[in-house]
């Protein structure tokens, strides 16, 4: 029984070793704010730190993994039947938590692209995705071809500032095929021509056969990023939302359910559609108390089957 207590109070040392170093060495936190995140005296707070990188616990990314944010990973998993989840510490705030997504996000992407094997990597665009692109280091990846699933082009005609395919296709070397295209169109008829022309047909071809998406989402409300950035009017976002829209990912709207709209900007969108249900890699890259919504609808509705996130988003998703 004592073995087994003092494997326990060994484990869970490690553990708090592993979160300030976390905190420390990727948050940027201090000491100080390492004490009070912890609750724990400056000096504790030091020999933590101390003991994390004795023990080899972090290089450049965090080595040791966190028991609690595994555990939720699982429990995420098994409550909405995923392929993939991994979940990120967080302290409570934004800034944390925001960073440690991307730099979770920017080793899912290094770590496919480092495969022998030829992939394609469909991408999303937004601000979650972004910054887990900016955390990929420099390789050359010849072999692999990356596809936007989204169009690139703003509201008033200049390259998208969230466009992720270029940054990494810079990062990477691969063969990239970006989608030459307005997210919205101004009407269902323009989309039709559209997405018949040949070189838009072979690029949604070669994303609805790629071997995994990762995207962003987005909420619809008042804070919608769709409505901020200029994507849509508030006449549309105020018809979305009277239909029970919550959430978005590549521009396709969604309800509470997981159920695509068969209306408003959904008609004229221009993006690859989801697809609930795929048996293929859908990661959702995303956190924060906006998006639980949204994340909670495209889980459920199986419009995503990967997830990453941060702690406190994944309690909200576990919450009754």
């Amino acid at each position: 029984m004592a073995d087994n207590d003092s494997a326990r109070n060994d484990s869970a040392r490690l553990d708090d070793a592993a979160r300030a170093g976390w905190l420390y060495y990727i948050a940027g936190r201090t000491q100080d704010d390492i004490a009070q995140t912890l609750n724990i005296s400056r000096p504790a707070a030091q020999r933590l730190v101390s003991l994390c990188r004795s023990e080899g616990l972090i290089s450049f990314r965090m080595n040791h993994p966190i028991s609690t944010c595994m555990d939720l990973a699982a429990r995420l998993r098994d409550r909405f039947e995923l392929l993939h989840c991994d979940v990120a510490p967080s302290d409570g705030s934004t800034e944390t938590g925001a960073a440690g997504v991307a730099a979770l996000g920017g080793v899912l992407i290094e770590r496919w692209l480092r495969s022998r094997k030829s992939l394609v990597m469909a991408l999303g665009t937004g601000r979650s995705m972004r910054a887990s692109i900016e955390r990929v280091p420099p390789m050359s990846c010849p072999l692999h071809r990356l596809v936007s699933l989204v169009g690139t082009i703003s509201p008033d005609g200049s390259a998208s500032p969230f466009d992720t395919l270029v940054k990494l296709a810079e990062i990477t070397k691969a063969q990239h095929f970006p989608m030459p295209l307005p997210l919205y169109v101004s009407s269902p008829e323009e989309r039709a021509q559209l997405i018949e022309i040949e070189s838009i047909k072979r690029i949604r071809a070669i994303a609805s056969e790629a071997d995994l998406w990762v995207m962003g989402i987005s909420q619809i409300g008042d804070d919608a990023v769709l409505y901020r950035d200029g994507f849509m009017t508030r006449s549309e976002l105020l018809e979305l939302v009277r239909h029970g829209a919550v959430g978005e990912v590549t521009g396709w709207v969604f309800d509470a359910e997981g159920r695509l709209l068969d209306r408003g900007t959904n008609l004229r969108v221009t993006s690859v559609p989801p697809e609930p249900g795929s048996a293929r890699l859908r990661i959702c890259i995303g956190q924060g108390p906006a998006k639980v919504a949204p994340l909670r609808a495209a889980l459920t509705g199986k419009i995503v089957n990967g997830l990453v996130t941060d702690e406190d988003t994944a309690r909200a998703l576990l919450a009754d």
